[in-house]
């Protein structure tokens, strides 16, 4: 209420302003022109209006509707593809990390037993440190595609908006560029799968050689044990 009592001065301003515009510049017998509709246009609603004044009088509805609707598909098409690059751009920093990771963890296991302990803890640090490397990259792109996924969404909803309200041309290019992001993420994600297959296929490796590696080491010791025992027996 106290918003509508502050425009009604405002109001009554436009409608004065109206009629001595009006009285000014149609005489009597003349039909209302341009500067009729403009007045009119700026008076309903106390002044705000949706388009711009000058665009009123050559436009309709649907073809204000289609404009507004081929300004969403290329806003939306700007998000898409700045999260589709993000998305990317995450996924191959990934990819690195984790391929860096492996070569770590493969260079450890050929030189197992042939490390010192200060060599050995040293290595492991490097590998610790790779690892949080590995989940801070996942954590990002997970965010990203997260986000990618929303854009493609809202790429999907603008598309048909832009149908159903006449742009077609606008509707089309939004659903192409759908297309085209889906195809770039997905070459990009076989980039992830691989080097995710190659860590997993790593960490096999990782068990069945500290397991040879161990069976070695009580292979040795007893080994070592058995002359002991003979000398203690004679």
């Amino acid at each position: 209420m106290a918003v509508l009592r502050r425009g009604l001065p405002y109001l009554s301003f436009l409608r004065s302003s109206a009629r001595v515009l009006l009285s000014s510049r149609n005489p009597a017998g003349h039909k209302p022109g341009k500067w009729s509709r403009l007045i009119a246009t700026l008076t309903v609603g106390g002044g705000l209006c949706a388009v711009p004044v000058k665009q009123v009088d050559n436009l309709s509805h649907d073809s204000l509707i289609r404009r507004a609707a081929s300004l969403v598909t290329d806003s939306s098409s700007t998000f898409l593809s700045q999260t589709t690059l993000a998305l990317i751009d995450a996924i191959t920093e990934y990819s690195k990390a984790v391929h860096t990771l492996i070569a770590l963890q493969r260079r450890y296991l050929a030189s197992l037993g042939k490390l010192t302990p200060a060599e050995e803890d040293s290595v492991w640090q490097v590998i610790i440190g790779q690892r949080a490397e590995v989940n801070e990259r996942q954590d990002e792109y997970r965010r990203f595609e997260s986000t990618w996924v929303s854009a493609v969404k809202l790429c999907e909803m603008a598309a048909e908006a832009a149908y159903t309200s006449g742009a077609e041309h606008a509707s089309i290019t939004v659903r192409t560029n759908i297309q085209v992001a889906h195809s770039q993420v997905e070459e990009a994600q076989k980039l992830s799968m691989d080097a995710d297959k190659k860590l997993a296929e790593t960490k096999v490796m990782e068990i069945e050689r500290m397991a040879q590696y161990v069976s070695s080491l009580e292979s040795n010791n007893a080994e070592e044990e058995v002359p002991e025992a003979y000398l203690r027996e004679d």
